[in-house]
């Protein structure tokens, strides 16, 4: 009896050694040792039982929730709240084949910050804000963070870059749902010959997904967005879409995708370039401000990806991807340049500590493939002088109308940190009928990215 006594006793002891010593971690927040592992080594020291250790951690993410919750002033119906964000600084030169372009080089910003705050029953809102530069009266450029070092370091601008509000709907089993509403990152899979990935629309997303077994699975990507809003119309521009995703994980080290998708821009007769959207990307034959030509391209796309065991200086396996991309806009006829293809070999992943990845693209996209002011803003070439795809004259502009080589390197030497160069060598499809026609262009972009 006193042998059982003693047992209890101590057992109760070492439990209130190890809670005091588990609240004194959380208390000062050590860095050499972090609570999870404190109480794994309590485990192994015999202290705490496995059960005792989860009951422990159990208790303190309650009192964290309740004092956070008590300390914020946020909702109980909150379950988590994340900050994180981007910083990037950039060098880029410009450098053209036309004696008429002056030689450019700038220094860029862009910095993002972002709140998610997790609810019950599978709700996330979010809210990001972004830097860039304002075009005209409507607000930061849609497709770009960037901002300019000029202006006698005057103060620079800060924009709502995502405000949305998610449901989780399904997370169980062989399917998953999620629906979003508002600002939001865009749901459709394609490269940036369709979409720069700056660009956030607003509207309605759905992503559903449904494993056909553990290695094979199949994605519906959808979504409608406003264009813009007419005061005096019922006919607002709007963008929809689906897109229907299959990847497959054919062994430890071969992965592939394939994916169809549509999109279709309706009441396009509205958007006018020149008077009540951000006049960005260069392209598309226009008349007035008015693309000549609807929009209701599809496209397909897909990848095969292949892991190597190891490759020099380079932490995990190594994976090299090659993977191509094509679109058609049957609301233009070919003889506008209704299509537009890229392909492309990536290899490496970088992103984690000790990582790198050296990918090579060309890209042709044809004037009236898609709508110019979505697409890459760092794609462009020189125009020499007016053109269909260009009436405003002459200039370096991105959007569509271009074709060329992307080279690019980067390197990860830590998990937050990435070092990276870009190399773009282009020249117009369809070139102004001057004199001096010479389109081609180098552009180098040298950035480093910190993220949290």
């Amino acid at each position: 009896m006193k042998t059982k006594i003693y047992k209890n006793l101590v057992k109760k002891i070492n439990i209130a050694f190890a809670t005091a010593v588990f609240s004194v971690a959380i208390n000062f927040n050590t860095q050499a040792q972090s609570v999870d592992s404190l109480l794994d080594k309590l485990v192994q020291k015999g202290i705490l039982t496995v059960n005792e250790a989860n009951e422990l951690r159990q208790q303190s993410d309650q009192d964290f929730k309740n004092a956070f919750a008590a300390k914020t002033g946020l909702s109980e119906w909150v379950n988590s709240f994340k900050i994180s964000g981007d910083v990037r600084g950039r060098y880029e030169g410009f450098y053209g084949d036309n004696d008429a372009f002056v030689q450019r080089d700038r220094f860029r910003y862009r910095a993002r910050l972002m709140f998610q705050a997790m609810m019950l029953n599978n709700f996330e809102a979010g809210l990001r804000l972004t830097s860039s530069e304002a075009v005209g009266n409507f607000g930061g450029d849609p497709i770009s963070g960037n901002t300019t070092f000029k202006g006698n370091a005057s103060k620079k601008f800060l924009y709502i870059d995502l405000a949305y509000l998610k449901w989780n709907a399904i997370n169980s089993g062989d399917w998953k749902l999620s629906t979003t509403v508002g600002k939001m990152e865009n749901p459709f899979s394609y490269s940036d010959m369709v979409f720069d990935p700056d660009y956030t629309p607003e509207g309605f997303g759905l992503n559903l997904e449904y494993a056909l077994s553990m290695n094979h699975k199949l994605k519906l990507n959808a979504g409608v967005f406003a264009l813009d809003e007419l005061s005096a119309s019922t006919q607002d521009p709007y963008l929809a879409g689906a897109q229907l995703m299959w990847s497959a994980k054919w062994n430890d080290k071969i992965d592939s995708t394939l994916g169809f998708g549509l999109l279709s821009i309706n009441n396009d007769e509205k958007l006018n370039d020149q008077k009540n959207i951000p006049d960005v990307n260069r392209g598309n034959y226009r008349t007035g401000g008015l693309s000549r030509y609807g929009f209701n391209p599809f496209i397909i796309n897909g990848s095969v990806s292949y892991k190597l065991d190891k490759a020099p200086l380079y932490s995990g396996a190594f994976p090299v991807t090659l993977w191509g991309e094509y679109m058609n806009n049957p609301a233009a006829p070919s003889s506008a340049d209704n299509y537009a293809w890229s392909a492309g070999l990536t290899l490496g992943k970088a992103g984690k500590k000790r990582t790198y990845e050296l990918g090579y693209t060309y890209k042709w996209l044809g004037a009236n493939s898609w709508f110019e002011e979505v697409v890459d803003s760092d794609f462009g070439a020189y125009y020499a002088g007016t053109s269909p795809s260009n009436p405003g004259g002459a200039g370096y502009f991105a959007g569509t109308n271009v074709k060329g080589h992307i080279i690019r390197f980067v390197y990860s030497p830590t998990d937050f940190l990435s070092l990276s160069a870009k190399l773009f060598l282009t020249e117009l499809i369809d070139e102004p009928l001057t004199i001096n026609r010479d389109s081609g262009m180098a552009r180098f972009q040298v950035d480093m990215s910190l993220k949290f």
